[in-house]
């Protein structure tokens, strides 16, 4: 494990000393001893992310050495899959065979944005055909400078990858700031950077306190653009240091995503996707579909079916065979979660199954895959993002009935429906305001696929083609091509 910031090319202990401890989530001891960055070491990685695009090679390269680049930390991933995914889960704690599926995907993640960075080369401008043939005009795309990141710690490495490998095949340089809670994976991407030879400046790693380290990665002025994912509450206050100097700022936020399953659908393959869409690593995904509506009809057989499969998901640390569910990242999480339960219960809410510390784990921060029920709209549990495995069910009337429901949120991330009249299924995709919509599933995830939303979910989107425009902007360059006087003013 590093114990050192990766700062231009080299590690570095932290200016001021400080160390934070990091816990495994499933047994509750210390495990490392993480450099805690602050502003001091902050403002040396962004001065040596300045240099690296200002006066380094790398803003220069062509697409294709950059590409390169990013395919060599591919391969190093890759290479160190299981070790990777090993020491997500002791940092972390979601099942093992979740983290190896996540270090695969981050991997795939720097060779899709080699392949984009490439394109970059194929097409350096566009023409702009205008209505007067005196001018020529084309639109090139460059990158937009140091790029501060700061990421959560649902999915450590990936999240990293998500920022650091458009950034990069942009041309941009950057600063990361991993989760206090999650740091260990992201400090080996430094390693792994290392390895794979990139220039000194363009990656830089500081791990360290929100306040102490985020808090001035978002304030600094040699930032040109902010990518966060994370609670809505600190968005906003990364987006209001934005601000000061109108920087470039993308946000990934919460979600209290949606799942409409009509009466028409398959119960085994409902159940299956509902589980899959709040139980898959702790609930702890910002887009989960933790707000489950059925129809009426439907309703009893298909929550009768929904506790019975959810009591048999084995709960344990993720290192052991046969785990579905690991414990939640921290114990302020588990606090939070068994808050909102009680505060949701007391509301009216009815505990279907769950709620509860699992009988024989009194070690880690662990909590029983959990069904509430019987709950008003306006109660906190159904309103309110809970970030783990608690899923919120709710009878609907009719499809406008569950459109009604589904879109009556602060939130916008994500929503699902399931039905096998597949009109009904384009008619409520459509009608859904979220930046991401399932059919007839819940949660996949390509790369290759826009990620974002709409209303306090967010600012931008990730992923994609759409991932790598986070990162450039557009340059108009226009000229007089006629060998004449303008002759406005010189007759």
């Amino acid at each position: 494990m590093r114990d050192k910031l990766f700062i231009n090319g080299e590690w570095h202990l932290p200016l001021k000393g400080g160390r934070f401890p990091v816990v495994n989530p499933a047994t509750e001891e210390i495990i490392a001893d993480a450099p805690a960055g602050t502003a001091e070491d902050i403002n040396t990685a962004v001065r040596a992310a300045r240099v690296a695009f200002d006066h380094g090679p790398w803003p220069k390269l062509s697409g294709r050495e950059r590409a390169g680049y990013l395919r060599a930390m591919a391969a190093r991933i890759e290479e160190r899959t299981q070790d990777l995914a090993r020491l997500e889960v002791l940092d972390n704690g979601k099942p093992l065979p979740e983290a190896v599926w996540d270090i695969e995907d981050t991997a795939g993640c720097f060779r899709f944005y080699a392949d984009l960075a490439e394109e970059l080369d194929a097409n350096p401008e566009e023409v702009i055909p205008l209505g007067d043939d005196r001018f020529s005009s084309r639109v090139v795309r460059e990158p937009v400078g140091v790029a501060g990141a700061i990421i959560p710690w649902n999915y450590p490495l990936l999240m990293a990858a998500w920022k650091v490998a458009p950034a990069l095949a942009a041309g941009c340089t950057m600063v990361l700031k991993p989760s206090e809670l999650t740091p260990l994976t992201a400090l080996e991407l430094g390693a792994i950077a290392e390895d794979a030879g990139l220039p000194a400046g363009v990656l830089n790693i500081v791990t360290g306190l929100g306040p102490e380290a985020g808090q001035p990665l978002s304030e600094h002025p040699g930032i040109d653009k902010l990518a966060f994912t994370g609670s809505v509450p600190t968005g906003s206050r990364i987006m209001a240091a934005a601000a000061r100097d109108i920087k470039n700022v993308s946000l990934e936020l919460g979600g209290k995503s949606p799942f409409v399953v009509f009466a028409d659908s398959d119960i085994d393959k409902a159940v299956e996707w509902i589980m899959f869409g709040i139980f898959w690593n702790q609930g702890e995904v910002c887009s989960a579909t933790s707000r489950v509506l059925v129809e009426e009809s439907l309703y009893p057989a298909l929550l009768t079916r929904l506790v019975e499969e959810t009591k048999k998901i084995s709960i344990g640390n993720g290192l052991d065979d046969g785990t579905l569910l690991g414990p939640l990242v921290s114990k302020g999480q588990y606090d939070k979660i068994h808050a909102m339960i009680e505060r949701g219960v007391s509301g009216g809410a009815r505990i279907a199954t769950g709620g509860k510390r699992p009988e024989g784990l009194q070690k880690g921060y662990f909590l029983e895959p959990t069904i509430l029920t019987d709950m008003s709209e306006d109660n906190i549990v159904w309103r309110e993002e809970i970030f783990g495995p608690v899923v919120c069910v709710k009878p609907f009337r009719d499809e406008t009935d569950a459109i009604r429901m589904a879109n009556d949120s602060r939130f916008g991330l994500a929503a699902a429906v399931m039905s096998d009249d597949l009109d009904r299924c384009e008619r409520v995709a459509r009608a859904f305001k979220a930046g991401i919509v399932w059919i007839n599933c819940s949660q996949p995830t390509f790369t290759e696929a826009p990620w974002g939303g709409y209303k306090q979910s967010g600012i931008g989107r990730e992923l994609g083609k759409w991932g790598l425009s986070n990162y450039l902007e557009v340059k108009q360059i226009t000229a007089f091509d006629k060998n004449e006087t303008w002759g406005w003013y010189l007759k």
